[in-house]
This record gives structure tokens, C-alpha cells and sequence, in this order.
């Protein structure tokens, strides 16, 4: 996990302050979307080899991922995200660090 948050969020879904445990994948990528509550939409890109072409493309994938208050990840900012238990229909991901703010981000 990240570096230990100071604050304290009271949120139950929260690495640090909750009782929601990481287990499987973790991955980096930017936050595109942060409209919905408590819950951000992350872009990965990663490297997929064609066999017929013998090359790589580039690929993206659109990842929900529950953001605690005491994180608080906003639009442009590159994240480290980790595998959870299923929070809800779409989000088994959480945000567990801050690795870059993005241009015009507050905070």
C-alpha cells in the first residue's frame, strides 16, 4: 500500500481507515472522470502483442475505482489503484495513492 494518510476519512471502504482489505492487481494510471460520488474513472495503458502483425499496440482500459475522502483523486491526477473485494456492480478497485497531481487539480 501507499504512504499512510494523516487524516482520518470515517469512510468504511477506506485502505487506511476502514476495514476494506487489498489483495490482487495493482495498477497506475490517470483519473478522466471524478463527476460521480466517491468513485473516480481511471485510464490504463498498456502494451497488447499482435501475432499476425508481430507487433504491440497500445490499448487503454476504463477502470471504476472507489476514491476515500482522505485521498480525494481528482481529474489529471496519475494514481496507483489496487484490487479490493467488489465494492459495488462496477468498482473492485480502490485508490490507494496519489503518485502525480495533475495540471489545475486542487489540494
Amino acid at each position: 500500500m501507499g504512504k499512510a494518510v494523516k487524516e482520518s476519512c470515517g469512510d468504511k471502504n477506506c485502505p487506511f481507515h476502514g476495514s476494506l482489505r487489498i489483495r490482487g492487481q495493482t495498477l497506475e494510471g490517470v483519473v478522466v472522470s471524478d463527476k460521480m460520488d466517491k468513485t473516480v474513472i481511471v485510464r490504463v495503458d498498456y502494451l497488447h502483442y499482435s501475432p499476425k502483425y508481430m507487433r504491440y499496440m497500445r490499448r487503454r482500459s476504463r477502470i471504476p475505482a472507489h476514491n476515500p475522502p482522505c485521498i480525494n483523486a481528482r481529474t489529471g491526477d496519475k494514481v496507483r489503484i489496487s484490487e479490493c473485494r467488489p465494492i459495488s456492480k462496477t468498482v473492485a478497485f480502490v485508490v490507494t495513492e496519489i503518485l502525480e497531481r495533475g495540471k489545475g487539480a486542487k489540494g
